[in-house]
């Protein structure tokens, strides 16, 4: 099972692994967090909890993307926490700023970029549109000025020279697919390591042929021959999550615990720190 990072009645918050699509579609029909939280749900012992919805992810994250994944239990949070994101997403476009539902949840991200940001704080309103891409039949999401808004805050955590990379947090307000991935990709600092995305929010590969992906195998598709959303190999993590319970109101904030490659080194000793601290006491 996926590790739990928040639970009450109403709301469950994952922990996902990098490697994991939420929901089946194209490659991935069978391992998917829906798949996961629907099996958790079904093996439940008791005859009350069968009666009980299965969780249910009102967001999502890329297959790449590892960290916390928002659910809600119920159909009143369901309802409740998609309008959260719904309305900061709507909102972008710097008309309304006085709506009731904007501010209650914030999303904030760890990535690793390719080559080194100069500035120590960038603001990316790059619109995101669709162009039509091998292998993703409904289209791949590009930088794009037809495209609708969309809002990235950019904080430099460290520079590594030697490696030519650069340690970012990314705060999003609003949700398009593999906006940030594009947005850094767009100001000329893809994601170390991002197959699809190259300077520019655009894909790497445009000039390829389309393939025939009509049809199935073993539950999923054929594979394509060009690099897809679903590929992985980037560093990007959801490390923060504050919102206002869709229920009670209360202030919650959720964090995942940072992969290493996502730590800074102040990070990585005071985490080694508490490590051996634990350890000790453990052992005493």
């Amino acid at each position: 099972m996926i590790g739990v990072l928040y639970e009450d009645d109403d709301v469950i918050a994952l922990n996902k692994p990098s490697g994991l699509q939420v929901l089946p579609g194209g490659l991935f029909q069978q391992r998917t967090v829906l798949t996961q939280l629907k099996w958790e749900t079904n093996n439940q012992g008791t005859c009350e909890m069968h009666k009980r919805p299965h969780p249910v992810p009102v967001h999502r994250l890329g297959r790449g993307t590892s960290g916390i994944l928002l659910c809600a239990k119920t159909k009143l949070a369901r309802a409740r926490l998609a309008s959260y994101f719904a309305d900061g997403t709507s909102h972008i476009g710097g008309k309304i700023h006085t709506n009731q539902e904007l501010g209650k949840i914030a999303k904030i991200y760890r990535a690793l970029v390719s080559g080194i940001v100069e500035n120590d704080k960038a603001t990316i309103n790059q619109p995101i549109g669709i162009v039509k891409y091998p292998g993703v039949a409904k289209g791949l999401y590009v930088a794009s000025q037809s495209g609708k808004p969309a809002l990235s805050v950019v904080d430099i955590l460290e520079r590594n020279i030697q490696e030519n990379s650069t340690l970012v947090q990314v705060k999003i307000q609003s949700g398009r697919p593999h906006q940030i991935r594009i947005h850094l990709s767009f100001i000329g600092h893809p994601l170390l390591g991002d197959p699809l995305y190259g300077v520019g929010g655009q894909p790497r590969c445009l000039d390829c042929d389309f393939i025939d992906e009509s049809f199935a195998e073993d539950g999923g598709y054929q594979r394509p021959t060009k690099p897809v959303p679903g590929d992985c190999g980037y560093y990007l993590h959801a490390h923060k999550l504050v919102l206002s319970h869709p229920i009670t109101n209360e202030f919650i904030e959720i964090i995942a615990p940072l992969p290493s490659v996502l730590q800074t080194p102040e990070e990585a000793k005071e985490i080694a720190t508490m490590q051996q601290t634990a350890q000790a006491v453990k052992v005493g």
